[in-house]
């Protein structure tokens, strides 16, 4: 292992102890990294003092263009790669184990702006009421999950790390942990609350008594429900339901940000809702709502059309 292979280690521990990263985006680091240190290693790059700023910059053309190895990558995924090199050459300057930050001028190159996939609310309810239709112990649970991330925004990490001591139904609210560590208290709306009440006699019957967990969501065996199951359980559901869009967790997120915006509610109360920490990403959101801006001025202002 060489100098830079250490460093890129360290870089990563890092990231998790000190930053308080989350585990799975410390991963989506470690991936990133992998492939540029690669990339140096093929130039023959040992030491971090060894690192140009020619060598960013062919590494950048190699993510765009694709090599044997790897097809081209889209300028979204070239910007992460970027990104997550200047982040460790940024961590060498900090550790003193280079003098001059070589990734200081190269900047990454700007993403196509892509809109939010959004469902229309009709589907979200077909999904909703498909994911409960057979009554079982677990149907309850699936609507119980799918009502809160729509009801709530949360991301699906965050939903299935929800403990019960998390939830309190009597005011209506719910703790959620986020990226980096973060905490965040959303409220629950009625149709969620609701929702869960029904579950939680069906959960007490799922728990496990060789391993009882403290979880909300409960999968067959009574250990908490994986993001993997909990991915399923929304798919499933839309396929039941007659849904032929791509349905991802993320995809409620996306709805409930957007059925928010076009019901009135401002940005930043979006942006504390979802857990954004900057306006910038909530407001991508407001460009979905821009079709239903037209139609509204076209109904409502006296002059929206020519009478000529």
């Amino acid at each position: 292992m060489d100098a830079i292979e250490r460093s890129a280690l360290d870089y990563l521990a890092h990231l998790g102890v000190e930053r308080g990263l989350a585990d799975n985006t410390v991963a989506s680091y470690r991936r990133d990294l992998r492939r540029y240190l690669s990339h140096l290693a093929a130039a023959g790059r040992t030491e971090p003092r060894d690192v140009v700023e020619s060598d960013l910059w062919d590494f950048t053309a190699a993510l765009r263009g694709g090599d044997d190895d790897h097809a081209p990558l889209s300028p979204a995924s070239v910007a992460r790669h970027v990104v997550t090199a200047r982040g460790l050459h940024a961590f060498w300057l900090r550790e003193r184990l280079v003098e001059v930050d070589a990734a200081a001028s190269v900047r990454p190159p700007t993403p196509d702006q892509r809109l939010p996939k959004a469902l229309p609310l009709e589907q979200v309810e077909a999904i909703l009421e498909a994911s409960g239709a057979a009554g079982t112990r677990l149907a309850l649970r699936d609507r119980a999950l799918l009502e809160l991330l729509y009801g709530t925004g949360a991301r699906i990490s965050e939903a299935v790390g929800v403990d019960l001591d998390d939830l309190d139904l009597d005011e209506g609210s719910l703790l959620l942990r986020g990226k980096g560590g973060k905490q965040r208290i959303v409220p629950v709306g009625s149709y969620a609350r609701a929702a869960v009440e029904a579950y939680l006699p069906a959960r007490a019957s799922l728990v496990s008594a060789k391993a009882s967990t403290p979880a909300l969501f409960l999968n067959a065996r009574g250990g908490r429900l994986s993001r993997q199951s909990a991915w399923t359980v929304l798919t499933k559901a839309a396929r039941a339901a007659g849904v032929e869009a791509d349905v991802s967790p993320h995809t409620l997120r996306h709805s409930f940000a957007t059925h928010l915006l076009d019901g009135g509610a401002d940005v930043r109360v979006v942006q504390e809702l979802l857990g954004h920490a900057s306006v910038a990403t909530t407001q991508i959101y407001t460009l979905v709502t821009v079709d239903r801006l037209r139609e509204v001025y076209a109904m409502s202002h006296p002059r929206s059309t020519s009478a000529y």
